[in-house]
C-alpha cells in the first residue's frame, strides 16, 4: 500500500485455496454429489469439487500478473482438462486467460464426450426398458454430473437435471442437485445463476423437505453467494452458523472457509461478539496456524496492535486480490478494513496527533494525513480534522 514503511509491507503469503487444491482430488468429470459420509467418526471427507479446483487456478493464473507461473497454470489447467475431456471448461479458460485454444484437443475432447453420452444414453434406455425408476434416475444423474464437469454448466446440463428431476421423489436428492448446479455457476462466476439455484434450494426446505446436514451445507453455499455479492455482514452472520458444523469441502477447503469467515466479521463483528464467536473460537484457533496472515490480522486488531495488524494486512491483501471469489471486491475490502481499524484507534481518544497515529500503525503522517482526510469527508471514520493543526 503506497505510503506504508517497508516494515508495514513485508509478510508471507500463505494464501488460502488460490494456488492449488488442499487435498487430493479426482478430476475424473461429474465430481462429487449427493450426500456424502462426512465429519468425524472416521468418516471420508468430501474432495473439493474438481470444477472449483480449476476455477481456483483459471482464476490465479489471470491475476498473479507473472507471466512464468500464469504459463505453468495454464499448462496445468489443460492437462487437466485433456485428462478429464473436459471441453467446455477447456474453451471458457482459454477465453478467460485470452489465449488460443487447440482446436485439435477440442475435437478430441468432443469426439470422446460424444461416445461416452452415447454410452450413458444406452444405460438410460436400458434402465428405462429392464430396470426400475431407482435405476433409471440413477443413470440420469451420472449423465447430469457427467455434462456439468465436462461443460461447466449449460443448457445441455440443465436439460439432463430437469430430466432426473421429474424422475425425483426424494426432496434431498433434488437439494443435493439444487447444490451441485450452484457450484457449477460458482465455476462460471456466475452470481445470478448461483442465486436462482440457492432460492430453488430454499423453497424445497420450505416445503419441508431437506434434513439438519444439507441445510447446514446451503448455510455454507449461500454465505460464499453473499460474500461474492459484496453483503459481507450477512454473509459472517451464515458462515458464523457453520463454522463449528462445517462439512460442505465439496465447495471449500476448510481453511479457507475459515478465512472467509474472518474476512468477512472482523470489520462487521462488534467487538464482544468478535471475541467470543472468532477470536476465541476452537475452530479458528486450530487452523490458525495454516492461514497465518489472516489470523494474525484478526488478533492484531482485536488486540490492537495497529503496527502489526498493518504487516499482516499488506499481505492479506495480497491474497485477496488473488482469490477468485475476492478479487472483485480488493478495494472495496481495503477501503472498509482502513475505516473500521481507524474507527477503533480514535474511539478511544476524544483528540490525538496525526503523528502519534501515524507511529502506531507503522505508516507515515503524509501518507495517515491523507487517508483521513479522504475517509472522513466520505462519512467514516467519525471524526474531525483540526485543519493545520495535525490534531484528529
Amino acid at each position: 500500500v503506497p505510503g506504508w514503511r517497508a516494515d508495514s509491507a513485508r509478510g508471507l503469503q500463505a494464501g488460502f485455496g488460490c494456488e492449488s487444491a488442499p487435498h487430493a482430488v479426482s478430476l475424473e468429470p461429474g465430481g462429487p454429489s449427493g450426500v456424502r459420509a462426512m465429519g468425524g467418526g472416521g468418516e471420508a471427507e468430501i474432495p473439493q469439487d474438481p470444477l472449483l479446483v480449476l476455477r481456483s487456478k483459471i482464476s490465479l493464473a489471470a491475476l498473479c500478473g507473472d507471466a512464468a507461473r500464469a504459463r505453468a497454470l495454464a499448462a496445468e489447467i489443460t492437462a487437466e482438462c485433456e485428462a478429464g475431456a473436459r471441453a467446455g471448461v477447456y474453451e471458457r479458460a482459454t477465453r478467460e486467460l485470452g489465449l488460443d485454444a487447440d482446436a485439435a484437443l477440442i475435437a478430441r475432447m468432443r469426439a470422446a464426450n460424444t461416445a461416452k453420452l452415447a454410452e450413458m444414453d444406452a444405460k438410460i434406455a436400458d434402465a428405462e426398458e429392464n430396470l426400475g425408476d431407482s435405476e433409471v434416475r440413477e443413470a440420469l444423474l451420472a449423465k447430469a454430473e457427467y455434462l456439468l464437469g465436462v461443460n461447466g454448466g449449460g443448457e445441455e446440463a440443465e436439460k439432463a437435471l430437469k430430466a432426473c428431476a421429474d424422475k425425483t421423489v426424494a426432496v434431498g436428492h433434488k437439494i443435493d442437485m439444487e447444490l451441485s448446479c450452484i457450484r457449477a455457476a460458482y465455476f462460471a462466476l456466475d452470481i445470478e445463476g448461483a442465486k436462482e439455484h440457492i432460492e430453488l434450494a430454499k423453497k424445497l426446505f420450505a416445503e419441508g423437505g431437506g434434513d439438519w446436514e444439507r441445510k447446514n451445507r446451503l448455510k455454507v453455499y449461500e454465505g460464499l453467494f453473499l460474500l461474492m455479492a459484496r453483503k459481507f455482514d450477512k454473509s459472517a452472520d451464515l458462515l458464523l452458523d457453520s463454522i463449528a458444523t462445517f462439512t460442505s469441502t465439496e465447495l471449500l477447503p476448510y481453511e479457507t472457509f475459515v478465512s472467509y469467515t474472518i474476512i468477512t466479521a472482523i470489520f462487521t463483528l462488534e467487538r464482544m461478539r468478535l471475541k467470543k464467536k472468532v477470536v476465541d473460537a476452537p475452530e479458528v484457533l486450530a487452523v490458525s496456524s495454516k492461514i497465518p496472515n489472516v489470523a494474525q490480522m484478526l488478533n492484531a486488531f482485536y488486540e490492537c496492535r495497529y503496527c502489526d495488524f498493518m504487516v499482516a494486512f499488506a499481505a492479506v491483501i495480497d491474497e485477496v486480490k488473488l482469490d477468485p471469489y475476492l478479487s472483485r471486491h480488493s478495494r472495496y475490502f481495503v477501503r472498509e478494513a482502513r475505516v473500521a481499524v481507524y474507527s477503533q484507534y480514535l474511539a478511544s481518544y476524544q483528540s490525538v496527533t496525526v503523528t502519534s497515529m501515524a507511529s502506531a500503525f507503522g505508516v507515515s503522517t503524509e501518507f495517515l494525513d491523507g487517508e483521513l482526510s479522504s475517509f472522513i469527508a466520505a462519512g467514516g471514520p467519525s471524526a474531525e480534522k483540526k485543519k493545520g493543526a495535525g490534531i484528529i
